[in-house]
């Protein structure tokens, strides 16, 4: 069965079963509806996949992969804060007139600075150090620049990846601020796991391991019976997961130069509600 699968629900019992709920405070989030949006939440949650034994999607229901890689590669590769470059509408809410989220994620990525190799932005010396200086501590990338804050259109959730080459591996931790468990998780674990392959690939490394920080890691009080609900489906064994082996170049990947095999799941959980 898949290991993400068994994750996924041990968290999710573990935040409905021991979660400290927001009930009687003042909370941002609000529904659709105007109602306050309230959570059962976990501090610290610490999530560790292992990417040579499995890929770890979700079989409990379908990520959509593809277009979770449509949006990394709209971050770290196009550096773009611009939703129309982008092909789903997650991020329009967020967006104004124009398209744009402001100095928010692709734009943070696309700024560049002084290092000791030269002037370059925050992928190119990732990927410059993975080449040259791969056995380095420093091997990071950040988003959350508190003096862009408030030109941004929704202050960054997963905003630092920490990169480290152990016994031929590259490994790489996701610091993230806040997780909407049910909206999210798989979709960031998805997203950050084929990031850490494709880097790999073009500095010549084998993934390694995947470790996903999670600060506040909540489910929403309408998404609580739904996840009951989820967590006590069938699992399945993972999917298989395949790179285009031709791609070298980090800036030359594509959505299509990936390949999901054999991915058996249950059905998707339709319109669920989501709190902004």
């Amino acid at each position: 069965m898949s290991k993400a699968d068994q994750i996924f629900v041990e968290m999710c019992e573990d935040i409905i079963e021991n979660g400290f709920s927001s009930e009687g405070q003042n909370v941002r989030p609000k529904w659709p509806d105007g109602t306050p949006a309230h959570t059962l939440k976990r501090f610290a949650v610490v999530n560790r996949y292992n990417l040579q034994e499995e890929f770890p999607a979700l079989t409990l229901r379908p990520t959509a992969i593809k277009s979770a890689v449509d949006e990394l590669l709209w971050i770290w590769q196009k550096k773009s804060n611009n939703v129309n470059e982008l092909n789903s509408k997650i991020w329009d809410e967020w967006a104004d007139e124009s398209g744009s989220i402001g100095k928010a994620y692709g734009y943070q990525l696309g700024q560049e600075y002084k290092f000791a190799q030269g002037t370059m932005d925050q992928v190119d010396n990732v990927i410059w150090q993975l080449k040259n200086t791969p056995y380095s501590r420093r091997i990071m990338t950040n988003l959350y620049n508190f003096s862009d804050l408030s030109e941004m259109g929704l202050e960054p959730c997963a905003y630092s990846m920490t990169f480290n080459v152990t016994d031929n591996k590259l490994n790489a931790i996701l610091n993230q601020r806040s997780q909407d468990i049910l909206a999210a998780n798989n979709w960031n674990v998805v997203q950050y796991s084929i990031l850490v392959h494709m880097l790999a690939q073009v500095s010549g490394f084998e993934p390694g391991e995947f470790v996903h920080v999670i600060a506040d890691a909540h489910i929403y009080d309408r998404h609580v019976e739904i996840i009951r609900e989820l967590i006590k489906r069938p699992q399945h064994p993972a999917p298989k997961f395949k790179l285009n082996p031709e791609i070298k170049n980090f800036y030359d990947f594509t959505v299509a130069d990936i390949e999901i095999t054999d991915y058996q799941k249950n059905e998707q959980i339709k319109n669920i509600p989501i709190a902004v």
